[in-house]
């Protein structure tokens, strides 16, 4: 290897290391993100915040479509008597 190849290998290395230290950077942002907006310390805890979220999505998401057909039964049945 000569000194040409030991100087690309070192810009390699240098850019690697940038490299590194942005996601890092972008990492501990992210998670204090999480944190301040859904008090999630952790990914995980973040993928279980969702699988609530989801649920409560799709409990509200019944209750509407019950609500929907119960005033759309009222409405036939209030033609029907006029």
């Amino acid at each position: 290897m000569d000194k040409k190849d030991l100087l690309r290998l070192k810009d390699e290395i240098d850019e690697a290391r940038t490299t590194v230290a942005e996601l890092t950077g972008k990492k501990k942002s992210l998670l204090l993100q999480l944190k301040e907006t859904y008090n999630c310390n952790t990914l995980e805890e973040a993928e279980k915040k969702v699988l609530e979220m989801t649920k409560q999505i799709e409990k509200m998401d019944l209750q509407i479509q019950n609500g929907l057909d119960e005033l759309e039964e009222k409405m036939e049945n209030n033609d029907q008597d006029n």
